[in-house]
């Protein structure tokens, strides 16, 4: 067996897991009387919640995806320089979303010519005008046409916004970049160094260390008021992010050298070794900071790559060596066109709220048990509505 493959049937049940889960736990937001250890942890809180460890298995998804996406183009025949432009347009489409989506959070209707929510659900169409997969019988004058209209509405959507308060209003800002500018910011920056790096583990290795320590020295509590004080720069405060993407960059890149089923099951034995490692030094780095999503703290960021890594060892054996694959052939969609699949929640909850307190659930039914329950079902419909999506071949490319 050979794992020269573009894609990994693996990373594909893995990131649909995770997006099924992504789902699932930005609506439990919506709810009551939510058990806490489905939530996020609070701000102060030195606990790990599941909603805690969602967000970094995707990244460190993103990074299992890297090596074997640069080496697929690669063999298609795309330059290094090819290559370099397709990672700053990915990277920058992600930001450009993510920019957006933060600061519908932050929108203010007072002032606006549209609502908050109109303005929402317009963006997230125009998402679909711009990155759309146009079927390959159009026109290219036809292509063309949709994606600049999109890039209009968007233009149009920049210049009516308004933020901050009704007595003071303020233009689209990148606050916190949003969910899919941090994903993006960490692409740029990992698919950059694997890029220059390739596949020299130990250099990678460094650069993992190196993201940690971002990390550790951001929180350490005899730095960090110092720190807060100097001008915003992303990478002060969350760039120990990319660890998650470099920690999957070296997984894909150690299990990729194994060929015949025997080599396999001995490299992710070994990678298996790496857990209780990851999950010991993760709480000896608990004083600093504590075990904290928000504060992406190191005792996160070790504690959280532990488990990403055992959820990969444990797919890669069912799926990859074993080959049972129909288990989740009803979530795969989530994990081969992610991005519609994220986005498909925006148009759902912009409707909602355009609709009014009519069109919502009774509390009963988004409340305690029922509620979690509620959140479920959705998560399952929005991953079989990006089915229905992706066999009429509706998808999203960035």
């Amino acid at each position: 067996m050979t794992l020269l493959r573009r894609r990994l049937a693996s990373i594909d049940a893995f990131r649909a897991i995770t997006m099924l889960l992504m789902i699932f736990v930005n609506d439990l937001i919506l709810n009551e009387r939510v058990p806490a250890w489905l939530e996020h942890a609070d701000e102060g809180q030195d606990r790990l919640g599941l909603a805690d460890t969602v967000f970094p298995a995707f990244l460190f998804i993103v990074g299992l995806s890297i090596p074997l996406a640069i080496r697929h183009g690669h063999e298609k025949g795309m330059s290094r320089r090819d290559t370099f432009w397709h990672i700053l347009r990915r990277g920058a489409a992600l930001l450009i979303m993510g920019v957006f989506i933060v600061n519908y959070e932050e929108y203010t209707t007072g002032p606006a010519l549209i609502s908050r929510w109109w303005w929402m659900l317009l963006m997230t169409i125009a998402f679909f005008f711009v990155w759309l997969v146009y079927p390959a019988r159009w026109a290219v004058g036809r292509k063309t046409l949709f994606r600049v209209l999109g890039i209009g509405a968007l233009v149009a959507l920049a210049l009516v916004y308004k933020g901050g308060t009704a007595a003071h209003p303020t233009w689209m800002k990148t606050h916190w970049y949003g969910i899919l500018g941090l994903i993006g910011w960490v692409y740029l920056v990992c698919a950059m160094l694997y890029f220059y790096i390739g596949d020299r583990l130990r250099v990678l290795g460094v650069c993992f260390l190196f993201f940690l320590g971002v990390s550790i020295v951001w929180n350490m509590n005899s730095l960090k008021a110092e720190m807060e004080s100097l001008p915003h720069f992303w990478f002060l405060d969350s760039g120990g992010l990319c660890a998650f993407a470099m920690a999957g960059i070296m997984v894909t890149i150690y299990y990729r050298r194994a060929t015949g089923s025997a080599k396999i099951m001995q490299n992710l034995f070994r990678l298996t070794v790496w857990i209780p490692f990851l999950l010991a030094a993760g709480f000896a780095l608990r004083p600093i900071g504590g075990i904290a999503k928000l504060d992406v703290t190191p005792s996160w960021i070790l504690i959280c790559t532990a488990i990403s890594i055992a959820a990969f060892v444990l797919l890669a054996v069912v799926v990859d060596i074993r080959g049972q694959e129909n288990w989740y052939r009803l979530i795969k969609p989530a994990g081969t066109i992610t991005l519609t699949c994220y986005l498909l929640p925006y148009i759902h909850f912009a409707l909602l709220m355009i609709l009014g307190e009519q069109a919502r659930l009774p509390l009963f039914m988004r409340s305690g048990g029922i509620g979690v329950l509620k959140s479920l079902v959705f998560a399952f419909l929005i991953v079989l509505l990006t089915g229905v999506l992706e066999r009429k071949k509706i998808r999203l490319s960035v």
